[in-house]
């Protein structure tokens, strides 16, 4: 299994370089080059794992065992899952009215990351101790990512983290979640700008592949092909809790609904469907909806300004793997994906193709949900099921209550939402706890409901860099990366 980019202009590379790679050195992402297909009796025998043995099973297709082998694999999963609190890992909540909601985050920070990011730490570290290597880890933040790269590599001593949050931005509990972790691998700034600014100076020192190479620089957001690997494991599950039988011919489908911020999430959806997996995906979003609109109308093109919304982790105008999905349904044109997305750089317009827009809303159905839309979900899923939801997991709750029951098969348009119209299970992803969101619970009139480790936080010691506006943000980053490099 080799990993190519995006974009056609990087010799292929393996599981352990695309996991120790940012962007690739031309701007693409790096994508499996063959995607395995899975046949029913495969599925059948899968439909009995466990949360943990389906994310074996498909980090096995995608990471050959002369690399990592299978028992080391299963140890490192093992250990990753080790911190979760439900015994689980994760769980589904069947509430009324048929709202299905996948936990994804009983993890150490209360979010969907820690099962990704807890599974890559994992990797990185097997690989490092073998070959005595350090490196430097650079993350941008809208929210959870942060702090669930941080609890991976924290303390590790083969390793340091640079990661830059959005100032004010975040909520109080994601931020204090970063700059509480007072380690000497640990290094924190809180930038004066919104999301896609601090991805600017990120991507400016990946694109520098001399200083990249020369100071080992990698990423932990979704640009990273390990977390998109572990995340299709979501949808393996969510099929299987969800679908009524797998007796039937042809296996019965399930709609899942994806709340979406960058779009790592909704890409593992798409990698699981050509898997062969019989799912339905609805990206949702909130207002800032670049994918709203480029799946409705094929306009990939950024809106004036980036809205602050409740669903803070969402507030996002580049969901930069859009171009992973787009390879994807271009049957890896990556001559097309290149052009295309050196169109979008210059611009920051892009009328996608129209066969290219054909396959992609035939692919995804989409919903965008204003903050209105969020506090009413939120409500209801309390009346109903006295049952808190955080704003982002609501989004895909506005988008269930906001569809009509029916078992007619029909596009339509509701609530701003397309999709399809029938009586299949539905499956609301449910990207982090509402004890995160304390603001969004008193806007929507219920009560929060603080574990006590989060409450530890507001007595804890901070620690963090400020970026203010006018400061060069990349010339700083890399100042403090070649400081901490000088004392290896």
């Amino acid at each position: 299994m080799e990993y190519v980019s995006t974009r056609g202009g990087t010799r292929a590379v393996d599981f352990e370089g695309a996991l120790f790679s940012g962007y690739a050195p031309d701007g693409g992402l790096f994508m499996p080059q063959r995607i395995p297909s899975l046949d029913r009796d495969t599925l059948q025998r899968w439909s009995s794992l466990s949360y943990p043995e389906l994310v074996k099973e498909l980090c096995s297709l995608f990471v050959p065992a002369k690399l990592l082998p299978r028992d080391a694999l299963n140890e490192l999963i093992d250990r990753a899952f080790s911190r979760f609190r439900h015994k689980n890992v994760v769980h589904l909540s069947r509430l009324k009215d048929g709202l299905n909601i996948l936990e994804l985050w009983h993890g150490v920070t209360y979010a969907f990351k820690d099962l990704s990011l807890s599974c890559t730490g994992q990797f990185l570290q097997y690989f490092l101790e073998k070959k005595q290597k350090h490196v430097n880890i650079l993350v941008g933040t809208s929210g959870d990512t942060g702090s669930s790269a941080i609890e991976s590599v924290r303390g590790q001593k083969n390793v340091d983290i640079f990661v830059l949050l959005p100032k004010g931005l975040c909520t109080q509990i994601q931020e204090l979640q970063m700059t509480t972790v007072i380690e000497d691998n640990v290094h924190v700034f809180a930038a004066h700008g919104n999301s896609d600014e601090i991805d600017e100076p990120i991507k400016e020192l990946f694109a520098d592949v001399d200083f990249a190479g020369k100071y080992h620089l990698m990423s932990l957001n979704s640009v990273n092909w390990s977390r998109i690997m572990v995340q299709i494991a979501h949808f393996f599950y969510a099929y299987f809790q969800c679908t009524p039988s797998l007796d039937t011919t042809p296996l019965p489908m399930v709609e899942i609904v994806v709340p979406t911020g960058g779009g790592g999430n909704i890409t593992a959806g798409c990698i699981a469907q050509k898997m062969g997996l019989p799912i339905r995906l609805i990206t949702v979003v909130n207002s800032n909806d670049i994918i709203h609109r480029t799946v409705q109308h094929g306009d990939f093109s950024l809106a004036e300004s980036v809205k602050a919304t409740l669903a803070s982790a969402m507030d996002i105008q580049e969901p930069y793997n859009v171009e992973r999905i787009l390879w994807l349904l271009s049957g890896s044109d990556s001559h097309l994906i290149k052009t295309l997305m050196e169109q979008f750089n210059i611009s920051k317009r892009l009328k996608l193709p129209e066969d290219l827009h054909r396959k992609l809303s035939k692919t995804l159905g989409s919903c965008s949900a204003s903050d209105q839309d969020i506090v009413g979900a939120m409500r209801r899923c309390w009346e109903e099921n006295q049952y808190l939801l955080c704003p982002h997991s609501a989004v895909a709750a506005h988008y269930h209550y906001s569809q009509p029951h029916s078992s007619q098969l029909a596009y339509t348009v509701n609530f701003l939402c397309l999709s399809f119209l029938s009586s299949i299970p539905r499956c609301c992803l449910a990207p982090a706890s509402a004890a995160k969101f304390q603001d969004a619970l008193l806007q929507a009139g219920l009560v929060p409901q603080i574990p006590p480790e989060i409450t530890a936080l507001t007595a804890m010691e901070t620690r963090s860099t400020p970026l203010e506006r006018g400061q060069d943000w990349a010339q700083v980053l890399q100042g403090r990366i070649e400081a901490v490099e000088q004392q290896w």
